[in-house]
């Protein structure tokens, strides 16, 4: 039985929403912005976090307000349908990934409204049991890249694990460096975006360097070239996908059969897509883990709650709020975490 059949009948009833705008200032010059969808129906709220990057998709979306005819009595996947024929940007996005994180928003909003309503909790509804969710947390070391944000971090939490994103200046001192911690479970070459603030071009002797000296680290997002490919030609096993992955079209797309991937609720996009890619995985034995988008709200217990449910075993870049300040807080979960899903709806840490 595909997993999306235990949801999509769901009752849903919307009465209205309203749009609530979350920041954060991550550095000099950068304002992290997300909107919080709110519906609201039956005496429940129904939450989800559009994680958008450019603020000022942000901007337009809360200038226009909650605009769209979402109110009615729906199943959940009647609502699904309805809403993939809506226009949901006042003005065109920045990116066109936007689109799917939007679509995320409103879609995640509505399960968690519709569970609600039933009463019901999400792994209820869908017959599984939330287990320990590991996560690791992922970590730019800087430019020039240098060793202190890491042990800033493992100084107070000495068992986390880390996804590192190796850039040019990765040299040799540092890599024995971090060799020397252990704590690096996978590396994101990040080979594959442009025009965006973490390019990073195709560097074989970089890749080579990366894959030697982390031989049990799981390699994303090499860009596969003529010059890298016969370098991680020997390392494919441990190859996996994050940001060409929006679909089991792009799993099916992808240059070699994948052992493990990368599977981001908010860039798949919708609660459908979703699932499908989740079965898909299952039926032909690929591993998976999860990956944050910077989420500000509920949008982070989510992800963290349908890591639990499906691949809570696997390095989900998925850690806490909070290990992302220089030095982090004291008392933040570690990895695995507990469950804590709601007593009811789709959230994760909350009653």
């Amino acid at each position: 039985m595909p997993t999306w059949d235990h949801l999509k009948d769901l009752p849903l009833t919307i009465d209205g929403y309203g749009l609530e705008r979350l920041e954060r200032d991550v550095s000099s010059g950068f304002t992290r912005v997300s909107t919080v969808i709110r519906l609201q129906g039956a005496g429940h709220d129904g939450l989800g976090e559009d994680v958008t990057y450019d603020a000022e998709d942000h901007d337009v979306l809360q200038a226009a307000g909650p605009v769209q005819p979402l109110s009615g009595t729906w199943t959940l996947e009647a609502f699904c349908d309805h809403l993939a024929t809506l226009d949901l940007w006042p003005e065109p996005p920045q990116r066109d990934a936007s689109r799917l994180y939007r679509v995320w928003a409103y879609e995640s909003a509505a399960l968690d409204l519709a569970l609600r309503q039933a009463g019901r909790a999400l792994h209820e509804a869908l017959g599984r049991e939330p287990r320990p969710l590991t996560f690791v947390m992922s970590l730019r070391l800087g430019e020039p890249a240098s060793l202190a944000p890491l042990r800033s971090r493992l100084d107070r939490y000495p068992s986390l694990r880390f996804k590192l994103d190796p850039t040019p200046s990765w040299d040799e001192d540092l890599i024995a460096g971090l060799v020397t911690t252990g704590a690096v479970d996978s590396v994101d070459l990040k080979g594959l975006y442009e025009g965006s603030v973490v390019d990073n071009p195709p560097d074989p002797e970089l890749y080579r360097r990366v894959a030697e000296a982390f031989p049990d680290a799981w390699i994303e997002d090499p860009k596969l070239t003529e010059e890298t490919d016969p370098v991680l030609k020997a390392h494919r096993d441990r190859i996996t996908w994050d940001a060409p992955i929006h679909s089991v079209a792009d799993i099916d797309a992808l240059p070699f059969p994948p052992r493990m991937v990368n599977i981001k609720p908010s860039r798949v996009g919708g609660l459908r897509p979703l699932l499908h890619a989740y079965d898909t995985c299952d039926e032909r034995g690929i591993r998976m883990y999860g990956g944050g988008q910077f989420e500000l709200g509920p949008g982070r217990g989510q992800i963290q709650y349908l890591a639990s449910l499906f691949h809570p075993d696997t390095p989900n870049d998925v850690a806490p709020g909070g290990y992302d300040e220089d030095p982090p807080p004291a008392g933040l979960p570690v990895s695995p975490i507990a469950p804590q899903p709601s007593a009811i709806g789709f959230r994760w840490g909350e009653d």
